[in-house]
């Protein structure tokens, strides 16, 4: 079942097609800034930007704060929100279901295609990221500098900051794909699915810039998407880092849980 669901994963275009829009904005990005060697003003732009003209081995970590906001998260909630939506929609849940599998191999196998998914894109973007800034932008060698302005990271450093970033922001979309999998479950319709996982997003960047919601901000699921950003100081800012954790480890069980409890109660008539 899991191969079955890996296999359609990577077989449809619109996987790739996902694939190629996300690591195309941040290669635009990187030839512009390539080209004109003119870096955001301080406090405006994508975290890095201004650092990255310095040394291009930064930029996967640009790359993925350019692509966090917006790219990434609908991504995510287009596969997710299509994992069960998808098959109900077309008619094939139902002879999915009649199989001698479960409704919750079912569902885990769905779970483990969208979690290949945001991992192949995270992974995807860092690693094309990475060549497309050490040879198009400057190339300081032996390390990274800190955010810090107080050192450089060796290359050993370097590597385990930009891959603990790469998991930090893995992590962070699968409390997304888990809300639009839960979506998936209450829907036929895989655009509907997809559009409320969005619009949760939405919602939650609102209320995240609104001072009179600052009560309620702390557990918003955009809240620590950039916490990321300090493992590049030194010495590496923990809190927010470890916050953005939990809070999605929180997102992360609460709605699959949900995701199952409707899905292995749910009568299925398409």
């Amino acid at each position: 079942m899991i191969r079955s669901e890996l296999d359609k994963l990577l077989r449809r275009p619109r996987t790739w097609l996902s694939l190629f829009l996300l690591v195309l904005l941040p290669t635009v990005v990187a030839f512009f800034l390539a080209g004109t060697h003119t870096a955001p003003r301080p406090g405006q732009g994508t975290a890095f930007l201004g650092e990255v003209l310095n040394d291009g081995a930064l930029y996967p970590a640009a790359a993925l704060a350019i692509v966090l906001p917006i790219f990434l998260p609908v991504s995510v909630a287009v596969v997710a929100g299509d994992s069960v939506a998808g098959e109900a929609q077309l008619g094939t849940l139902r002879y999915l279901l009649v199989r001698p599998v479960g409704r919750t191999r079912l569902l885990a196998a769905k779970l483990v295609a969208v979690t290949v998914f945001v991992l192949l894109a995270v992974v995807v973007v860092a690693g094309v990221s990475y060549v497309v800034g050490i040879s198009l932008l400057h190339n300081g060698g032996g390390g990274i500098p800190t955010l810090s302005g107080t050192q450089r990271l060796g290359t050993l450093a370097a590597t385990e900051r930009t891959v603990g970033s790469v998991l930090f922001v893995g992590w962070s979309m699968l409390g997304v794909a888990s809300i639009a999998l839960f979506l998936s479950t209450l829907s036929d319709s895989g655009l509907a699915a997809t559009l409320g996982a969005i619009s949760v997003l939405i919602a939650s960047g609102v209320l995240q810039a609104l001072d009179a919601a600052r009560s309620i901000q702390p557990y918003l699921p955009t809240r620590y998407w950039l916490a990321f950003v300090d493992l590049f100081r030194q010495p590496i800012l923990w809190r927010n880092v470890d916050r953005g954790i939990a809070l999605q480890a929180v997102y992360v069980v609460v709605f699959l849980l949900l995701a199952w409890a409707n899905f292995t109660t749910r009568d299925v008539k398409a």
